[in-house]
């Protein structure tokens, strides 16, 4: 049987720039989207807009689905990122980064690509989908809540 953890990330783009995060993760430091897992009893766009706030002190307001992201790992474990396209409104410059996370950048793809180590192959993937294409709209995501 196969466990799946279930991670959100946030995609923001302002013009030409993301919103990404670096972290320090073993000893290196990697470019990623504010993400991470959904924990027990909130949904997905509940957990993109916390995981947003928390890792970049940015408020965020989902505005579509960019793309669901299975990546099986060498080690074993697997991942379900759901991706989600949104803006972000009001900064708290004051506020402390969750840790691993270091510091909110505002990039360009190109410089993603050429000057910064990416925490996963999925920081680029969900760039390039949302540049490919327009988001779904956010009713495509469903929660369900236990029915008897």
């Amino acid at each position: 049987m196969v466990h799946v953890e279930l991670t959100v990330a946030a995609i923001v783009a302002d013009g030409p720039r993301y919103l990404v995060i670096e972290e320090a993760i073993s000893g290196r430091y990697v470019i990623n989207q504010p993400a991470g897992h959904v924990e027990p009893g909130e949904t997905i766009i509940e957990a993109a807009v916390r995981e947003t706030r928390e890792e970049s002190a940015w408020g965020f307001v989902p505005d579509g689905l960019v793309g669901l992201y299975y990546w099986p790992h060498a080690d074993g474990r697997t991942t379900l990122r759901v991706a989600i396209a949104g803006h972000v409104t009001d900064h708290d410059p004051r506020q402390a980064l969750d840790a691993p996370v270091v510091a909110a950048h505002w990039l360009m793809r190109r410089e993603l690509a050429q000057d910064y180590a990416m925490r996963s192959p999925l920081v680029l993937r969900a760039i390039d989908d949302y540049e490919r294409r327009s988001p779904m709209p956010l009713d495509y995501l469903h929660h369900i809540e236990n029915a008897p």
